[in-house]
């Protein structure tokens, strides 16, 4: 007797054993199908949009950005200069503090072409200091530095001055606690844009990402008071 059930359970423990096998081809196979016609989804992720400079740095602990795509977008400059989308690179260096003047960061940006026709596009230098009045002081001697006759304007509230030369054009501004220089070196404009209209145009984009102050009292843009022109320095 013992032997006959050990032959039954012998005989059952195959036909589990068979049945666990057909079960697994079964599964192997409707996952194979399942491969071929429904591929497991992999997530993707859109590139990150080009949305240009922020409204403030403050959410990094610096009034100026240390990324210089945050201060003016390269698309931005395509769009002023009428250049085609992805033919501007963009290099930020930071600088240091300067006690003696009471400036606590400073970064360059340089905009260049990209291409066969590389070349300089647009030279901006933001600077933050202690307070609005170590600000306009160091803007003042900035401009003051300059040789000649210079053209004054205003940028809502931000106090403004324009050098033209031949080569080059600068516009040199003070707002609440940083000043910013832009240099445009000459180059074919679209339609009847002028160098200080360029330069207007890309002062009140690059502003709002250089100065941590209420959306409110935010310069708006204003058409430039115009004085004498004369020939002057570029700005540093």
């Amino acid at each position: 007797m013992r032997g006959a059930g050990g032959g039954r359970r012998g005989r059952g423990a195959r036909r589990a054993a068979g049945a666990l096998l057909a079960a697994a081809v079964v599964l192997l196979s409707a996952a194979c199908g399942t491969s071929d016609l429904e591929p497991t989804a992999v997530p993707t992720f859109s590139a990150a949009a080009d949305t240009g400079p922020a409204s403030t740095a403050a959410d990094d602990g610096r009034v100026i950005p240390a990324d210089c795509g945050r201060i003016l977008a390269t698309s931005d400059l395509e769009a002023v200069m009428g250049l085609p989308l992805g033919s501007v690179a963009v290099r930020t260096t930071i600088g240091v503090a300067q006690p003696a003047v009471s400036r606590t960061e400073r970064v360059s940006c340089r905009y260049t072409r990209v291409g066969e026709n590389r070349g300089p596009l647009l030279d901006i230098n933001a600077s933050a200091y202690i307070d609005a009045a170590a600000a306009s002081k160091q803007w003042k001697v900035n401009v003051e530095a300059e040789s000649g006759e210079r053209r004054d304007m205003s940028l809502g509230t931000a106090p403004a001055a324009l050098f033209e030369k031949q080569g080059k054009a600068a516009l040199m501004l003070a707002h609440s606690t940083s000043n910013l220089t832009l240099v445009l070196p000459d180059q074919p404009l679209p339609g009847d844009k002028t160098r200080a209209d360029a330069l207007v145009d890309l002062a009140l984009r690059v502003l709002p990402s250089v100065s941590i102050v209420p959306s409110s009292t935010a310069p708006p843009a204003q058409a430039p008071h115009t004085g004498p022109v004369s020939q002057a320095g570029a700005a540093r």
